[in-house]
């Protein structure tokens, strides 16, 4: 009983502390959840019974950004793009593909940056606009991107199309990790 007790007074003080920032970066997380959640799943599926467990899977990384809540929420997001291009047969549109990769990178580096912030942090808006702005710039470069391989699958649509996209994104994806490990290893 002493436990529970603990834990109220603990929630309590943390209700009384928390500042603006931490509250918005997390009305952040659940809006960009709920948005990859919603673009990901089909129409027949969110307007039946599934709304309410679906704004529950956005709410968990927003109250909870340090477990593995943001992980379940992107696997839950994933899943509902293969139920809605396997099971309903919807066709797969660049925009959905490339708003739904935004919601969840967005999900991402916004639970990255509460996980750092204390509840009771006061933090310059510029901090947060920083933040945001290099996401902005990672989301562009990597929709510019994906659109120049999906032309460039377009232009060797013979059999091999997509292997070559397929390749070359795997290509970009080890140099960049190379490129990774070798900034962090001049520290």
């Amino acid at each position: 009983m002493g436990a529970v007790i603990g834990r109220v007074r603990a929630l309590r003080t943390v209700a009384a502390r928390i500042s603006l920032a931490p509250v918005l970066v997390r009305v952040g997380i659940f809006l960009s959840a709920l948005v990859g959640l919603l673009l990901a799943y089909p129409a027949e599926v969110v307007a039946g019974e599934a709304l309410g467990p679906l704004v529950a899977v956005a709410v968990l990384p927003a109250v909870l950004p340090r477990r593995l809540w943001p992980t379940f929420a992107a696997l839950v997001t994933v899943g509902g793009w293969l139920l809605a291009t396997d099971g309903y047969d919807r066709p797969i549109a660049l925009w959905r593909l490339m708003a739904v990769a935004g919601a969840l990178y967005l999900t991402h580096t916004l639970c990255a940056l509460v996980a750092v912030l204390p509840y009771d942090a006061v933090v310059d808006p510029d901090v947060i606009v920083r933040w945001l702005t290099r996401a902005a710039g990672v989301l562009l470069a990597t929709s510019v991107l994906g659109v120049l391989l999906l032309e460039l699958s377009g232009a060797r649509a013979g059999g091999g199309g997509w292997q070559a996209v397929t390749l070359a994104g795997l290509l970009l994806a080890v140099g960049m990790t190379a490129l990774l490990a070798g900034l962090l290893r001049r520290r």
